[in-house]
């Protein structure tokens, strides 16, 4: 299988979130992928998370219940190490669904609201830090050829 090239950012789907052209940065210092949440409640065996942040306005303002979540611990850029929750979804780069594991973290002073880290671009990407938006782009294009 080859790996597809991807740039140090990008934007990307996540449909079952309902979430739509969201900025991704990628990061290969980073093990695991993280995402921007707002507020975060666990209750009755249920995650319920808010997505919503005004500097980034794809953030539909839904809150999204996961039934299937978990615990891990991560280090964060600073060395400490934090618990966060783990959740399953799937994420559309280059037309294609994959699923990932994203750790929820408060990620509000940063320009990018989701770190894709090694762990999920391990075996299906390789980073030219050099590159960005090409799977932005390419959906661009393919839409365009689907509205002629």
């Amino acid at each position: 299988m080859s790996k597809k090239i991807i740039g140090r950012i990008d934007k990307a789907d996540f449909p079952t979130l309902d979430l739509f052209d969201i900025n991704i940065k990628i990061d290969t210092g980073a093990y695991t992928s993280s995402m921007h949440c707002h507020k975060v409640i666990e209750k009755d065996n249920l995650l319920k998370c808010l997505f919503f942040d005004k500097e980034h306005p794809n953030y539909n303002k839904k809150i999204i219940v996961f039934k299937n979540y978990s615990t891990t611990k991560v280090k964060s850029s600073n060395g400490m190490v934090e618990n966060r929750y783990m959740v399953k979804t799937s994420i559309i780069l280059f037309d294609k669904k994959y699923k990932i594991n994203l750790t929820l973290s408060t990620r509000s002073e940063m320009k990018n609201p989701i770190l894709i880290g090694r762990k999920f671009l391990s075996k299906k990407f390789l980073v030219d830090i050099n590159l960005k938006n090409l799977s932005f782009e390419q959906k661009i294009i393919n839409n365009t050829k689907s509205i002629k």
